[in-house]
Parts: structure tokens; sequence; C-alpha cells
């Protein structure tokens, strides 16, 4: 393994970090929450266009730069250090990674290219609490978990002018503002029960959306409601789209791992400053053993999961359909979720810890620090707990397994 960052790589990171340090001040990002769409359409412009950030990961002959998971990480890195509200995780790590693997070829030459360019937004709306579940991240999805038939899911139907869907998703990422809603439905009677993905524009008649009110206002979500909705299926019956979700779930929680790192990183470096800075009894509370050894101890575990973030991205990268290297034979490890678990575990230590060293103004909401703590404890709830991502884990890698056959 070569840990060593590209010319390429390096030029991500540093480019992003100076748009992002002049137009995404907490203030900048307090206003941009409020907007109807949830972020600065004008700044996702600039991070689409000039940057080309949604195409990082898609191929060259679709309208992408023909890279990995690592360069989407790497910039997930950085906009998690300033929690700037965009719709890149919503578009280029759920939806874009199944248009890729599923979609027809139309499909891929008509979606792919508009997402790459950020002329398209999308989202994944999956019913039900269970998007870590279904992602593979906490554990298998139930068979059923699209609907199954019953009340709370999405049922497809065919007619005589194509699909059409009825049902209600709640809690899906920019799913008031995303210009295309990739849905989960339950197709087929008790003998053909599947589940497929769907195609579905925003404006689509029948589509109500709803923006609901979320812990972490950087990630706006919404509920759908589906009531008679034309629809497109995304490639074909007979395609995996539990395989497809399960290799997408790994990329996500990748992505995800950096962006915690990112954000834990920034947050450590607003205490150590406060630090710094705050005095008692005469001298700076930084210079306290005490204090040092709290901050010492999170910069540990950021720097561990900075490193937990990076083997992933390298080892998603490495894996991907059309990669060369000798690590394409492990492609059934799945590192994305431990990476995560170890990455949410950081931003939660370093942000409750940011807010305690902070004092009185630390858990006022007029300070940052609070902004840091709720993107943990959101993401936790959205993708964890954290917990169950590291049992997941040890339960796929057969970790706890005696190798006893019951009699």
């Amino acid at each position: 393994m070569d840990a060593r960052f590209t010319p390429e790589q390096d030029h991500i990171r540093r480019t992003l970090r100076e748009l992002l340090h002049k137009r995404c001040s907490p203030g900048e990002v307090r206003a941009a929450v409020d907007t109807p769409a949830g972020y600065d359409p004008a700044l996702w412009t600039a991070l689409a266009r000039d940057l080309g950030l949604p195409g990082l990961a898609l191929p060259e002959v679709h309208g992408g730069v023909g890279g990995t998971t690592t360069e989407l990480a790497l910039a997930a890195e950085e906009l998690g250090r300033a929690l700037a509200p965009s719709p890149l995780l919503a578009t280029a790590v759920l939806a874009a990674p199944l248009v890729t693997a599923l979609g027809t070829d139309a499909q891929r030459a008509d979606l792919l290219p508009r997402i790459a360019s950020g002329a398209l937004t999308a989202t994944l709306a999956v019913p039900g609490a269970c998007l870590a579940a279904v992602l593979s991240l906490t554990g298998e999805p139930r068979r059923d978990w699209a609907g199954g038939g019953r009340a709370g899911g999405v049922q497809a139907a065919r007619r005589a002018g194509g699909w059409r869907l009825y049902g209600q998703v709640g809690q899906v990422l920019d799913g008031h503002s995303a210009q295309l809603l990739l849905v989960a439905a339950h197709a087929g009677g008790y003998a053909r029960s599947r589940t497929l993905l769907f195609l579905v524009p925003g404006d689509a008649p029948g589509l109500v959306r709803t923006r609901q009110t979320s812990l972490d206002a950087t990630r706006p979500q919404a509920r759908l409601e589906l009531r008679d909705v034309p629809a497109e299926l995304l490639g074909d019956e007979e395609a995996d789209v539990g395989a497809c979700l399960a290799r997408a779930g790994d990329v996500t929680a990748t992505v995800l791992a950096a962006e915690a790192v990112g954000a834990a990183d920034r947050i450590l470096e607003l205490t150590v400053e406060h630090a710094q800075r705050r005095e008692q009894f005469g001298r700076a509370i930084g210079s306290f053993q005490a204090v040092k050894h709290r901050l010492a101890d999170v910069y540990v575990q950021v720097q561990a999961a900075r490193s937990a973030a990076y083997y992933a991205a390298w080892e998603t990268a490495s894996t991907e359909p059309g990669a060369t290297t000798a690590t394409t034979a492990r492609e059934e490890e799945r590192v994305g979720g431990l990476a995560l678990a170890q990455a949410l575990d950081s931003l939660r230590t370093a942000a409750a810890e940011g807010i305690q060293l902070h004092g009185g103004i630390g858990f006022t909401w007029e300070h940052e620090a609070q902004l840091y703590f709720k993107r943990a404890a959101g993401d936790e709830l959205l993708f964890g707990p954290v917990h169950r991502l590291r049992a997941h884990a040890a339960d796929a890698a057969r970790l706890f397994d005696t190798g006893e056959v019951a009699v």
C-alpha cells in the first residue's frame, strides 16, 4: 500500500479548502441551511462546475473525472471540516453509483453526464428508518424491507402506460430539493416478491415532498408521499439490487468516515485555539496538564480515525470495477463500516470535549461547537449507531465464530 497522495489529490484538497475558507464561514453555513434548498446553490455551482466534485468518481466516458472513491473521500473530508451543506452526499455517493451499476446504457448516457456537471441532483429514497440496514452497514435488510405488501412501504404496480408507485418514505436526504429520486419499491405478488429501484423526477405528478425538521440542519431531510406516481424502472427486473446497495453502502460509509474525520479535526483545532487564548489564574487553560491530556487523547483518536478512513478509501478504490491491483481478489471485504464507526466515535468525542473545554460558550446556540456535535449525533442516527456498525463488521468477518457445530 502506497499511502502517499498524488499531486492531483493534494491539489483537490488544497483548492477545495481555499474555496470553502472564502465562501463557507459558520455564518454562511447557518444562512444556507435556512434557504428553501437547504444549501447555497451558488456554492454548489462552484463546487460542481469549477472543481468537478460530483464527477470525481464517475468515468470519463460519462463526463466524469475518472477518479476513484479516494478522491471523493478527500473532497468529503474538506467539506466536513466546514460542515458545508451540499447535495454531494446524496447525489454523488448514494445515487450515482446505483445509476452506474444498475442503469441501462441509455439511462447512464442520459443521467450521469448531468450528475457529473452538477446540473442534476439526485438522492436515494428507501422506506422506513432503515437506510443503514439497506446499505448493509448495521445488518442485512429483511427480504420485505421495501414494504412487502404492507402499509408503510412503497408499492410498484405495472400498468399499461408503465410503472406506478404508491406509498410514503421518510428521512430522505435532500428529498425536498433533489431533481431526481431513486425510489426503492416492492413489486410482484407473494410468489415473485422483489425490491426494485425506480427513477422519479422531482416534479412528477402525484409526488408530495415535505421538508422535515432534522437534528443536523446541515443534512436536510424530507418526507415523500407517492400517490399513483409514474416511474421508470432503473435497469431491468433481473438486476441484483441488494448486491449493488451493499456495494454502494461501503462507498457511502467510506466517504462519510472521511467527512467525519474532517469535522473532528476542525473542532479539535477550534478547541486548541480556545485553550491557548482562554486564561484562568493568570495562565492559559491549555497549559494545565489535565487539559493537555484531554486534548492529546482526542488528537490520537482523530488520527486513528483518519488512518482508518484513508485505508477504507484505498481499499474501496482498489476493488472498484476496472481496478487491476492484486487486491481485487478481496472484493468481498467491506471495511467502510468499521472506518465509519471509528470516525463517528472520534467526532462525537472531539465535539463533546470541545463543548466542555469551551466552557460557558461551548453549549450556546451561537457557537459553532454545537453544530459539530449535532453532525456526530445526526450521522449516528442515520447510519449507525457505532456499536451496531462494529457488531455487523465483526459478524461479517466471523470474528467470534468458534467453528463449533451445534448438535
